[in-house]
């Protein structure tokens, strides 16, 4: 299981890679593990500002459909469209193609100390 360096992890399953302010959020390859085939993202939110541990979406596998939650406090600017028609790549590029929604970070926000790295993640898992 592939659980990059370079990327911050939350306890919720999400990766986070943060550049000039805006942070790009996906699911870990152990939560589209877990959730089984992706068939569905629904990312309601855009153009919202949300508070951290909100709700901004929702993703819907075989299995079950589990709620998406905001990794950091910011306006969702952007949702990976290709997901509308291409739900799949979360399962087979959870780390690239796969990414979900773009976050505008608040700039006064002290949350990222919250993140995890890799290795407080691969502990959390069990990996």
């Amino acid at each position: 299981m592939k659980i990059p360096d370079t990327l911050q992890y939350t306890k919720d399953h999400e990766w986070i890679s943060i550049e000039d302010g805006v942070a790009t959020v996906g699911i870990t390859e152990f939560a589209q593990g877990e959730l089984g085939d992706i068939v569905y993202v629904e990312v309601e939110t855009l153009d919202e500002q949300l508070q951290i541990s909100e709700v901004f979406g929702t993703v819907e596998a075989v299995k079950t459909v589990s709620d998406l939650f905001m990794p950091l406090s910011g306006m969702i600017i952007e949702f990976n469209e290709t997901l509308e028609d291409e739900p799949e790549l979360i399962n087979d590029d959870p780390y690239g193609k796969g990414w979900m929604i773009k976050i505008k970070l608040d700039t006064s926000s002290s949350e990222t100390s919250e993140l995890l790295d890799a290795k407080s993640y691969k502990e959390l898992i069990g990996a």
